[in-house]
């Protein structure tokens, strides 16, 4: 059963937790070595070891995408086309141009933006296989420019990830799982072109194998279990706020779903629906375990100390199920979370799926620091700067003193060479 604790409880028992997740980084290191040496055997012998597939090829074919297309009903089909449209509708907005300028006569500066030529998505397989996350990760790269979009699945690939790709317009579809994957996206093989940046979410062994590729490639960041917050006043029903909650917590063992209010009853009637509605579900097991061990509703005295605990967590998706929601937003009492859901009637489940922005956010207390995915992940930006001869004579004398500064005469050597011309 969910506890019910106070701020100060709260507090004190997660200053004493540790999360420790088991070290895989010497098992990720060896299978990234073997993929970077040996290529396509190398993956094609981990896919059979960790998979059970023996596979000669590892892209899928057009038979392949046209057998998996033609087993998915119109009315499926339907419903990724329109959630597609809707994330293509957001993110469009999030195209941002370059810019030039002159300041002064005889210099021109400017900045160009552009997109990544080859990116690599992956898209965890098993249970957890999300159609969504197709979406959400190759839509923004589409839109960025990228040349290429390659992606990435262990190879029981279920038809609605393959429709989901159609859709999106990823261009190759690779039979592929785990940290090798990550390691024939990083380093090429003989049927996979290396690509500039790696995105997707993965269990703790494509965690820890982008974790080791940083570097040779970018990557979008370092996910840990997925986590919501609601805060909710005396105003709601139960039944939804608890709905909300083991939504988030049938996704992993490790979910967090915590609930802040200053109402008791509120407290206590979500402690007794979400006992309702557990046994429910069909990975009521992995719910159980995520409530019972990292659930928690917590009572607070006002809204300070919500804000105040939020934006400490700050959680990868946050609900605001109070009466004056968007003035939260407009007088910035909320810094640091993911995506936020505003009101009774924005469940997660509608930004995860359909609504448009990203569901690919930061989690684990990075959305302090770092942003959902969108399309500035798949872009790059360049500078560049111009001075005629007469517009570097005016400055010359400011850098060369600049560069002397720092005792590096060679730099002012480089601009006191053109006083001569």
């Amino acid at each position: 059963m969910i506890k019910i604790v106070g701020l100060d409880e709260y507090l004190q028992s997660e200053s004493r937790k540790e999360n420790k997740l088991p070290d895989v980084s010497e098992k990720v290191k060896e299978i990234l070595e073997n993929v970077k040496a040996r290529g396509d055997k190398a993956v094609i012998e981990y896919e059979q070891k960790f998979d059970r597939v023996m596979l000669t090829d590892l892209e899928v074919c057009p038979e392949e995408k046209e057998e998996a297309l033609g087993s998915i009903s119109d009315d499926y089909l339907q419903i990724l086309t329109r959630a597609a449209n809707n994330i293509r509708e957001f993110h469009s907005r999030q195209v941002r141009n370059g810019f030039m300028f002159s300041n002064k006569e005889g210099v021109i500066l400017g900045q160009r933006i552009i997109s990544l030529e080859r990116v690599g998505l992956y898209i965890p397989g098993g249970t957890a296989s999300y159609p969504s996350s197709v979406l959400m990760n190759a839509i923004p790269a589409r839109i960025a420019g990228c040349e290429e979009i390659y992606m990435a699945t262990p190879p029981k690939i279920k038809p609605e990830i393959i429709a989901a790709a159609e859709i999106a317009g990823i261009d190759k579809i690779f039979k592929m799982g785990g940290a090798q994957a990550i390691g024939a996206f990083a380093y090429g093989t003989e049927s996979v072109k290396k690509v500039d940046k790696i995105v997707g979410p993965g269990n703790i062994y494509v965690a820890e194998a982008k974790r080791q590729v940083f570097g040779r490639v970018s990557i979008d960041m370092i996910a840990g279990p997925s986590e919501i917050l609601i805060i909710a006043d005396k105003n709601n029903y139960p039944s939804h706020l608890a709905a909300d909650m083991l939504a988030q917590a049938e996704h992993d063992k490790l979910a967090r779903a915590i609930l802040i209010t200053n109402s008791m009853r509120i407290a206590k009637n979500v402690s007794a629906e979400i006992e309702s509605q557990l046994m429910k579900l069909e990975r009521h097991g992995i719910a159980r375990e995520s409530i019972d061990n990292n659930g928690r509703i917590i009572i607070v005295k006002n809204w300070d100390q919500a804000c105040e605990l939020a934006n400490e967590i700050a959680p990868e998706h946050l609900e605001i199920c109070v009466d004056d929601a968007f003035e939260w937003l407009a007088e910035g009492r909320i810094r640091n979370a993911g995506s936020i859901f505003i009101g009774r009637y924005s469940p997660e489940a509608l930004g995860d799926y359909y609504a448009g922005p990203n569901h690919t956010l930061p989690t684990m207390g990075t959305a302090r620091f770092s942003s959902p995915l969108s399309v500035d992940d798949f872009v790059k930006k360049s500078q560049y700067i111009y001075y005629s001869s007469k517009a570097l004579s005016e400055v010359a004398d400011d850098i060369e003193k600049f560069a002397n500064s720092e005792g590096l005469t060679g730099h002012a050597n480089s601009i006191a060479i053109r006083k001569e011309w």
